[in-house]
């Protein structure tokens, strides 16, 4: 199974789509591109990801047609090139046989989002009332299931963020994840699904953590925040009330690293943002407009020592200035 290409790698893949659409004819390009793609395979988990970016940004005939040119490049170069050539497979299939190893678990939480009860998609914030009168707020790139019953009230979150506002009612509310069941004891709370780990905040009330596999077991009071997985849940810490803003359409940052802020704000953008690991952990602090990403990752290019990276109009990198 790939491992998840590292910033450095992704990079280079950006820079290398850039290049090879920019000189569609060079021979000379897209040879050193195949050496490249040849060299590991971390390089070709790389170059399948920005690959799968761009076909959302173009249509699907002008990546085909890139994969053609460099196959015929190739073909051209000489037989102790072969190495090279015997990467160009992944290139040409790479749209047909989809994600890489790292990203099977995204996928079924995204296959599975598809057909949700309720969802929300990039750049979008969704409110909706229950049929009890529970308020729901969904964040960008969100997804659950809700299932009512006569003796039992039920959220599965499948993926991104949700803030629930219970209503009064004698059925128990419970939410799930991938990580284990939640239930509301009369609150106000979040809860977003992350890669391999929930993250809760409970803002009112409380709320009864159980994990998965039935080890641990935890009650969050309100004021604090939890993040678990699927055996352990960490120590509480302090919920800061301004991590609901985002429902009126506003990122509050709190002594927020860095790498957490481009997460958020990735909820609102389409295509890759991205943070070298080198300022990943600069606090950030500040109002941050949702809506406008272009005007927030200004303001924080302003207030920072990073600077804007736009490899591609679709994906961006937070660099060291």
């Amino acid at each position: 199974m790939s491992s998840k290409p590292d910033h450095s790698t992704l990079q280079q893949a950006a820079q290398w789509y850039a290049r090879l659409a920019a000189a569609p004819g060079d021979a000379r390009v897209h040879e050193r591109w195949a050496q490249w793609h040849a060299q590991s395979e971390l390089n070709r988990t790389a170059w399948t990801y920005v690959e799968r970016i761009g076909q959302r940004f173009q249509p699907l005939q002008g990546d085909s047609e890139i994969a053609l040119q460099t196959l015929r490049s190739a073909r051209r170069a000489q037989p102790t090139r072969r190495q090279a050539l015997s990467g160009l497979a992944v290139l040409v299939g790479g749209a047909l046989l989809g994600w890489g190893g790292w990203q099977n678990a995204r996928l079924r939480n995204g296959l599975l989002a598809l057909q949700a009860d309720l969802r929300s998609g990039t750049g979008e914030m969704r409110e909706e009332r229950l049929a009890d009168g529970t308020q729901l707020w969904l964040n960008g790139n969100s997804a659950l299931d809700v299932d009512f019953r006569a003796d039992l009230r039920r959220l599965q979150l499948l993926q991104g963020e949700v803030l629930i506002e219970t209503a009064r009612d004698g059925r128990p509310f419970i939410v799930e994840s991938s990580q284990g069941r939640m239930r509301a004891l009369g609150t106000r709370f979040s809860v977003t699904q992350q890669d391999g780990v929930t993250r809760l905040a409970v803002f009112e009330g409380a709320v009864e953590i159980r994990t998965a596999d039935g080890t641990s077991h935890r009650v969050i009071e309100a004021g604090s925040q939890v993040r678990f997985d699927a055996a352990v849940i960490d120590a509480p810490q302090p919920a800061d009330p301004a991590r609901q803003s985002w429902r009126k359409g506003i990122l509050a940052a709190n002594d927020m690293p860095l790498s957490a802020f481009a997460e958020e704000l990735s909820r609102y953008r389409h295509g890759h943002l991205g943070v070298d690991p080198a300022v990943a952990d600069l606090r950030v602090m500040g109002s941050f407009p949702l809506h406008d990403s272009d005007r927030a990752l200004a303001m924080l290019q302003s207030a920072l020592p990073v600077r804007i990276q736009r490899t591609l109009p679709w994906w961006i990198s937070i660099e060291p200035r």
